[in-house]
């Protein structure tokens, strides 16, 4: 075929696609729909004008358009891959997974339900063989997010629900395709009744095979594009063969499923690629990613389309009624699990809610698309697939998909119109009114200091000021008959704000290199905490985020028993330096809100709100500073290394930022420039750096640690090992409480803690001892000591102690400063306890 012919052909469709989003938008209809009508149009038209006697003209085009290289291969090994991939890079796993239980019900039981059902009402309305019932099934099993998703976001539906949709879509497509290969095998096989035992035996190894090739193929690449740090299109480019090597590899090479191994290595990419890229790269790498995906979507829809009217050439009557079958079964089986499992899930509390209006749009909403036409085409395409049966395949795959699109896809709108879905939330609605009313204030007064500026004429400025007070006045009324928003929900909105922006800064922050990679996504995780904390639970949300955000979680309690048990350091000593630089880059980002919440919250909320939001953020600096300071007493010579690493990279960015205003005013030329540029990379590479930590110590070394030992020989000091007890405690945790008898002193080895008395508190950190007084005064203890870090601590007993007391005169020295520090006579303190230490010699 004429290659020039081709060439023009498939330039003319991507016309097609670039005229079709403006049209639909027009019509108000999905993106996909108008694009399978043309599609539809374009193969139909090819094949009246080959037939037809009117004209011989555009019998070349016509061939050309039919003679397109369309084959399931195409759409399975070129579309899908990119499709899948970009999906799983765009989304928002933190959010999805609040809603992973129905995402996985949808994505997974619904399609074997929908297999189930729709094979078995074929089997029963049809003279069809039970395999080819079930292959049918898996074939209209998926849906199509594009169209929905699209709607969605259209208009103001909730985001809640694009986001089950768009996460059901995802993995459906790799549930139902993993299914079709099963039951096309045995169709192929001429196995016309398999049982359940078959298939269920084969689709786990598939889902498994797929999800470890995935992962490990994405891990290897991140590896790779994190390498060629300073090559932007390097790491692109492997980007772009990572979802078609794994695809093709996990199909031909294990026999997995090459989708569940596509959206792995996205789901895997988007967790680890953030950290390990640059800001600016992974921006790019999102921008040719949707751009190829949409190249990727509309030209499978299209191409799909094209086929339609061949694949319904040879339909009868009978055909009609299976599609009705198909229909009625597929709906039903999408109904038991939207308005059947989901709610006994959620009156199980396995799941949370799902309101009544979403199940009806996730419902009404389940379109079937390009994916079901392709594999649709690959049964039609199977030389090992009797012929009746690829026409039955092709002809109520093709109409149900239809049915979908031109029924449900064209109403789709109108349904969620009916559910109330498009219309803001009651708070939405009332923050919405006064948030008009405060920029149009702000408007008018920028738009009073323009004309005063630019010496408008009078009269001209007058007519405008006139309209434009209307506008506002109409504002300011529709406020006040809309009603006020209460306390309690303007709080939630300005946390959900200040989290936002806390979210914005960090970004900002990274883009920088203030912060570096791999601790923004972390402080992004806790800014994503924040809001859902305050969304879901107000003000005490918000809290509860904000303490996870500087708690110690499972894995310092998991890292602590390594170092105790196992003598194994590592894991300890990196979540602790993780610890240090997350702290410090949490403190950075706070300092930056409170502006942010006197120029644009106590506007829009009010200055009670304001107040209460900047207090609750000095209550989080608080926080961070006390975590902050129990990390310097237990390792101070480290939190001087991280803050010096800090003050360097500050000072690359200053200095790339005068190198960059430079070019720009043309002091510097490019030659320089990039001369200079180079340099500076290369101390910034060697400034990311992170200072290794050390937190190996053995007993005998924690011992040598502390000034009072000094001097001791090596024999009194074995012998102080054996009777010192080692204790490890994790931070929060109370070691002494007010009113408990002084039985022990304590040594810090390694950590800190905070002694609270009489409403004072004091901090000690490593080689500093607690509970020598309560022994000495013989009471009682008055003060409750609790750790704010995870510490180790040497214990001695109190009578070891006296004794060590009468032979170590550094020790004496020591409680001499402790007890002038609390306003206790030192010396008689130190003399009645040598005496009778004195009697028993």
């Amino acid at each position: 075929m004429n290659i020039m012919l081709i060439t023009a052909v498939i330039a003319s469709l991507f016309l097609v696609i670039g005229a079709a989003e403006p049209l639909a938008a027009r019509l108000r209809l999905p993106y996909s729909v108008i694009l399978a009508l043309v599609g539809m149009l374009i193969g139909a038209g090819a094949i009246f004008f080959l037939r037809t006697d009117l004209t011989d003209a555009l019998n070349p085009i016509a061939e050309a358009i039919l003679g397109l290289p369309i084959r399931s291969n195409v759409f399975l090994y070129v579309f899908l891959p990119t499709l899948l991939f970009q999906a799983t890079l765009g989304m928002n796993l933190r959010r999805m997974l609040d809603d992973w239980v129905p995402i996985l019900v949808l994505a997974v039981v619904a399609v074997v339900v929908a297999t189930l059902g729709v094979g078995y009402s074929l089997a029963w309305a049809s003279t069809l063989p039970l395999a080819a019932c079930f292959l049918i099934g898996a074939i209209v099993s998926t849906t199509d997010p594009s169209a929905v998703v699209s709607i969605f976001r259209s208009i103001s539906a909730p985001r809640r629900l694009a986001r089950i949709i768009e996460g059901e879509s995802l993995l459906n497509d790799a549930a139902a395709i993993a299914l079709f290969g099963l039951f096309m095998g045995f169709v192929m096989l001429g196995v016309s009744d398999p049982t359940l035992t078959d298939a269920l035996r084969q689709f786990p190894l598939l889902i498994a095979g797929g999800a470890i090739a995935g992962w490990f193929a994405a891990r290897a690449s991140v590896w790779i594009m994190s390498n060629f740090v300073h090559h932007e299109r390097a790491q692109i480019s492997v980007s772009v063969a990572l979802p078609y090597l794994v695809y093709i590899g996990a199909e031909q090479l294990i026999g997995a499923s090459g989708v569940i191994a596509v959206v792995t290595a996205g789901l895997t990419m988007n967790l680890s690629g953030p950290r390990r890229l640059s800001p600016q790269t992974w921006a790019n790498l999102g921008e040719v990613w949707d751009l190829l995906a949409h190249w990727a979507g509309a030209l499978i829809f299209i191409l799909a389309a094209l086929l339609i009217p061949r694949l319904l050439e040879e339909v009868r009557s009978e055909d009609v009624i299976l599609v009705g079958v198909v229909i009625v079964a597929a709906v039903t089986a999408r109904a038991v699990i939207l308005f059947g499992l989901l709610p006994l899930l959620t009156a199980l509390r396995l799941s949370p809610v799902v309101e009544r209006p979403y199940r009806t749009a996730i419902l009404w909403g389940g379109l079937r698309g390009a994916v079901t036409l392709a594999l649709a085409l690959a049964v039609t395409e199977s030389t090992r697939v009797p012929i009746e049966v690829k026409r039955v395949v092709g002809i109520l795959a093709t109409g149900f998909t239809l049915f979908t699109l031109l029924v449900q896809g064209t109403t789709l709108r109108a349904v969620i119109r009916w559910l109330g879905l498009d219309r803001l939330s009651p708070i939405d609605e009332a923050l919405s009114r006064q948030v008009v009313a405060v920029a149009l204030q702000t408007v008018r007064e920028d738009v009073e200091r323009t004309t005063e500026n630019y010496e408008l004429t009078r009269e001209i400025v007058r007519s405008e000021a006139k309209h434009f007070a209307e506008r506002l006045d109409s504002a300011v009324q529709a406020t006040e008959d809309g009603g006020d928003i209460l306390d309690r929900d303007r709080i939630t909105l300005g946390l959900i704000a200040l989290a936002g922006h806390e979210r914005d800064t960090v970004l900002d922050r990274m883009r920088e290199r203030t912060i570096s990679q791999r601790m923004a996504e972390q402080v992004l995780s806790d800014a994503d905490r924040l809001i859902e904390g305050a969304r879901s639970g107000g003000r005490n949300g918000y809290q509860r985020a904000a303490r996870q955000s500087v708690a110690y979680g499972q894995g310092f309690k998991i890292g602590v028993a390594l170092q105790r048990r196992l003598h194994l350091s590592a894991p300890l000593a990196r979540m602790t330096a993780d610890r240090f630089e997350l702290l410090l880059s949490q403190r950075l980002i706070l300092r930056d809100l409170d502006a942010f919440i006197d120029r644009r919250i106590r506007r829009l909320h009010g200055r009670r709100v304001a107040d209460l939001l900047h207090d609750l953020l000095a209550r989080r600096v608080e926080a961070v500073e006390t975590a902050l300071e129990g990390l310097r007493l237990q390792y101070p010579g480290y939190a001087e290394k991280l803050e010096r690493r800090f003050i360097r990279r500050t000072a690359l960015r200053l200095e790339e930022r005068e190198y960059t205003n430079m070019r720009e005013d043309g002091l510097i030329g490019a030659e320089v420039y990039t001369s200079i540029m180079q340099r500076l990379n290369m101390q910034r590479a060697a400034s990311e750096k992170r200072p290794s930590l050390d937190i190996a110590i053995q007993r005998l070394e924690l011992i040598q640690r502390f000034p009072l030992f000094v001097g001791m020989d090596d024999a009194a000091l074995k012998q102080l090992g054996r009777a010192l007890k080692t204790v490890y405690v994790n931070s929060g945790e109370l070691i002494v409480g007010k009113d408990d008898p002084a039985q022990s002193v304590y040594f810090i080895a390694s950590g800190a803690v905070e002694l609270e008395s009489a409403g004072q508190t004091w901090r000690r950190g490593g080689g500093e001892m607690f509970g020598q007084m309560a022994i000495l005064t013989k009471k009682a203890v008055r003060a409750q000591v609790r750790a704010i870090a995870p510490s180790t601590l040497l214990v001695l007993d109190a009578e070891r102690f006296r004794r060590l007391l009468a032979r170590r005169p550094a020790i004496q020295q020591a409680i001499r400063a402790s007890a002038k520090e609390r306003n206790i006579d030192p010396e008689a303190l130190i003399a009645d306890e040598q005496q009778p230490s004195k009697q028993s010699e």
